[in-house]
This record gives C-alpha cells, structure tokens and sequence, in this order.
C-alpha cells in the first residue's frame, strides 16, 4: 500500500477564486504559506517559508470562498498531485503540483477581527436553525463580557482519570 497525505497549517496568500467547472460541480483554488524555523550553522534562528497551490471541489470549495481570505489561517489534510498539460505558446509541457483538500479546519481568528480568539464555525446546528437554544449558549449569552471564575483549589495528579 502506497501513502499520498500532506498536512499543513499555514496562511492564506491570495483570496480564494471560486469556479465552476463544465459539469457544474464548484472548485476553489488558492494560494498558502507554510514556515519552518531552524538554526543554522552558526546557530542563528532562521526562517524559511514554502509556497503551496491549494485545491478544493464541492460544498468544502464554497464554504472555503465563503469564509476565508488572504492572511485567514487554515488547517487542511490532503493528497499532492501534479497536473501537466501543453502550453499554449508551443513551449512544452507544463506542470503545476498542488495540494487537494479531503479535510479541513478554520484557524483561529486575529484579535480585532469581530470577536477575538473566540471564533466559531460558520456551519449552524439543526436545532440552532429551528431556533432552540442550548443552555450552554444561553448562559454564555447572560455571562457575556464578564470573566470565568475558576475554582482555587489546586487539581491534583491522582483526579485526573488518565
């Protein structure tokens, strides 16, 4: 058996284009940097970035057009494949490799960008769409800009059950 994964957080580099192919079916392709940080010889921190091509089909290319933008963070699980077709100008072949998407999560919003660090996904739950409430999201409403209280004692190593 044969393994074609890639994982990767990054950033965004450009703005999600969403497309439609001829079947109809949507497609959305963006551009994402990942970095690494490692010493070097003289042991001096440095900082090396990698470009990705990202692809992604179906309702996951909407919501990605939908909800994110140059800069948004993103957490995505994928397989690499390399396309190649014929350049126009007669010069050769061409080849682009990109990630597509089988999965993937939103990252944590920038402080400042309507919210804070607590942001939540865009997908609603059935009961949320039919208007029930849970009791966890009424009390977070009532208890909304005031800080958590947390108990003062201390958690001891034998409490946790792992």
């Amino acid at each position: 058996m044969y393994i074609n994964k890639a994982i990767l957080y990054g950033n965004l580099t450009r703005d999600p284009e969403l497309k439609a192919l001829p079947s109809g079916a949507k497609v959305v392709e963006f551009g994402m940097a990942t970095n690494r940080v490692y010493k070097d010889k003289e042991g001096n921190n440095k900082e090396e970035a990698e470009f990705h091509n990202i692809v992604s089909f179906g309702r996951q290319a909407e919501v990605i057009a939908q909800y994110l933008k140059k800069g948004s963070p993103i957490f995505l699980e994928g397989r690499i494949r390399t396309r190649n077709w014929e350049a126009k100008d007669g010069s050769g072949k061409r080849y682009k490799t990109e990630i597509v998407i089988d999965r993937f999560q939103f990252g944590p919003r920038p402080a400042g960008a309507g919210g804070g660090g607590n942001w939540q996904s865009p997908h609603r739950r059935p009961a949320e769409e039919a208007g029930v409430r849970s009791a966890s999201a009424e009390a977070h409403d009532q208890n909304a800009g005031e800080t958590i209280q947390y108990p003062e004692e201390d958690i001891k190593p034998e409490d946790i059950p792992f």
